[in-house]
């Protein structure tokens, strides 16, 4: 009775079972993670993003220079991760990602298969061996259904399912009935159970496998004896089954645990859950292929006062059986966001907030433990329409990446790559959307060396009792080594202007008389914001086909050339052959 929480954690693609649109994805460097994330600048706020207030005109020229000597944080190489939602067992996408369109969308490195409805009081699913399995759709013959069992044959390989495009509609029309099903639960705080089949656990695992992926699977917690201790049996029916099948899988335990109370009627404390914690690493430790696996926790919300007592007591029981402290962070409601609420700064800062609170508590217990960001999105209670899936909600996606980057936060894990709500990064037809293609470019420009950056322009004195927040935001990296288009001691900028004007920056020292490759993401359509296509330096992206991604064409600028920056845009920018002393070597 075990949540699929896990995320794949990006890994070397398999050249030989992937489809091309899968290799451009998950090659190293270029793939997309179930966690993502992007170093960009000093841990030293004053390294941190560029502050130019509204009232400084476009024609005020920046000058930016980076230190190339040292990097100030280094990060994960699966920095940028990804989270599938349980709800892909519930509705049937599960049966479909094996095939050509979903392979390739799952290019993010990393793969979690849980997801925040759990986290909000949904009891985490049985794991059964011989539970049937939920037909595709009411309304399908038995005839039509084709199984994507992508099965790994050791000698064969991966094989990839073709779906009839009548399956995919059926599917479609499935999935848009229990998304209403599932809106109904969340609303009404009442859950149905969810059986995780055995069939369905090979299917997940061979998805990730065949994808160059790494699965962290999170194990149901709920399940609790009268003396609330954790109810390990059910648990230990999946460890043993998965070792039999020799499944590379690493664990957690529970999902935001902090508000079990609304779950199952009584709360575990921070310290219980420690001892659960230790209880579920002496399992591990039990099953030969499982005696060295990684363990990750607690998972906690965000974290107010009550959250951080909770971790408290955690830390203080079993922060050092854990590799990695985990929490969530959702920016805003989406029952009540709206498109300028991704304009705002004040929005876009909550997120350094919290994670000093976590540092603090973790460094206190356990110096130097990596800490990730397991659950990120824009919005909460499964976002919203229009505008978690938009252009606009890259800025905070963009935004996160740097800051997570910057603060040494060492892994993200995105929520998610396919559900039942709009935080997603494709759509139900498997069509990449905004922060897919945002997150693509993250992979194959930005590398884990994080550079502080050093900037010189006009600002505006703030008046009384005003504070100036930074509209143009600037984070830079090594450029990624798995890119083989540049050379090592590239830099990346990425750069976000939420200016409703144009901003002007000249690059100083290092980086002066260099060659530039620009990359500029802007919407595309009579929508705006509110877009769901985007286009890279005026050419619209889509896919090729259902497995051949465009390709990612850059727009060289000469040497010495101002970088002129659009209003309301991301962009990123190589610059070429510095021959930074940071970036040499791995």
């Amino acid at each position: 009775s075990e949540l699929i929480r896990g995320f794949l954690l990006s890994g070397m693609p398999r050249p030989s079972s992937c489809p091309p649109g899968l290799l451009a994805l998950m090659a190293p460097g270029l793939a997309l993670m179930a966690t993502f994330s992007l170093p960009s600048q000093a841990g030293d706020r004053r390294a941190l993003p560029v502050e130019k207030p509204s009232g400084v005109r476009g024609r005020t020229l920046i000058l930016l220079d980076v230190n190339t000597k040292s990097p100030v944080r280094i990060i994960s190489e699966n920095f940028l991760s990804l989270q599938l939602d349980p709800s892909i067992i519930h509705d049937g996408w599960l049966d479909f990602l094996s095939s050509r369109r979903g392979d390739f969308a799952a290019a993010p490195g990393r793969d979690r298969a849980w997801g925040p409805r759990d986290a909000h009081a949904r009891p985490v699913p049985h794991f059964s061996r011989g539970s049937r399995e939920p037909s595709l759709s009411p309304r399908t013959s038995p005839r039509y259904i084709v199984r994507s069992d992508i099965a790994l044959d050791k000698q064969k390989g991966c094989k990839i399912a073709q779906h009839p495009d009548i399956m995919l509609e059926l599917q479609r029309e499935k999935a848009a009935q229990m998304h209403l099903v599932l809106l109904k639960e969340q609303f009404s705080n009442t859950y149905s159970n969810l059986t995780l089949t055995a069939r369905s656990l090979d299917k997940l695992y061979n998805f990730a496998d065949c994808s160059g992926l790494h699965l962290i699977f999170a194990l149901n917690a709920l399940r609790r004896n009268p003396n609330n201790s954790w109810n390990s049996s059910n648990a230990l029916s999946l460890l043993k089954y998965s070792a039999s099948k020799k499944y590379n899988i690493s664990w957690e335990l529970g999902n935001e645990p902090n508000n079990y109370r609304t779950l199952i009627g009584r709360s575990v404390n921070g310290s219980q859950l420690g001892k659960d914690y230790i209880q579920l690493r002496s399992l591990l430790q039990l099953i030969r292929t499982y005696s060295r696996a990684h363990l990750y926790g607690p998972n906690i919300g965000r974290p107010r006062k009550n959250v951080i007592a909770f971790l408290e007591g955690f830390m203080k029981v079993a922060g050092g059986t854990v590799d990695a402290v985990t929490w969530q962070h959702y920016y805003i409601d989406g029952r009540v966001a709206k498109v300028t609420d991704f304009l705002k700064t004040r929005l876009l800062d909550t997120l350094s907030d919290q994670i000093r609170k976590i540092q603090k508590v973790v460094n206190t217990h356990t110096p130097g433990k990596k800490i990730w960001l397991e659950g990120v999105g824009t919005t909460s209670a499964g976002g919203m329409n229009n505008l978690s899936d938009s252009y606009a909600a890259g800025f905070l996606w963009l935004n996160t990446l740097g800051l997570l980057a910057s603060q040494g936060i060492d892994v993200v894990v995105r929520h998610s790559f396919l559900d039942h709500g709009h935080n997603h990064l494709v759509d139900q037809n498997f069509n990449p959307l905004p922060d897919y293609w945002l997150s693509l470019l993250y992979k194959r420009l930005i590398g884990p060396k994080v550079l502080a950056i050093h900037v010189a322009g006009l600002q505006r004195k703030p008046r009384p009792g005003r504070v100036i927040r930074d509209k143009l935001r600037i984070y830079a990296h090594c450029t990624s080594y798995h890119n083989h288009n540049y050379v090592r001691g590239s830099i990346t900028l990425y750069i976000i202007n939420l200016h409703r004007s144009r901003k002007k920056i000249k690059l100083a020292g290092t980086l002066r008389d260099k060659i530039v490759h620009q990359y500029l993401l802007q919407p595309y359509g009579k929508d705006g914001l509110h877009s769901k296509l985007v286009q890279l330096n005026g050419q619209p992206l889509a896919m090729v086909d259902d497995g051949t991604l465009p390709e990612l064409k850059p727009r060289p600028l000469r040497a010495g050339r101002t970088l002129v920056i659009p209003p309301l845009t991301m962009s990123f920018y190589v610059v070429k052959n510095v021959n930074a002393l940071a970036c040499r070597y791995r």
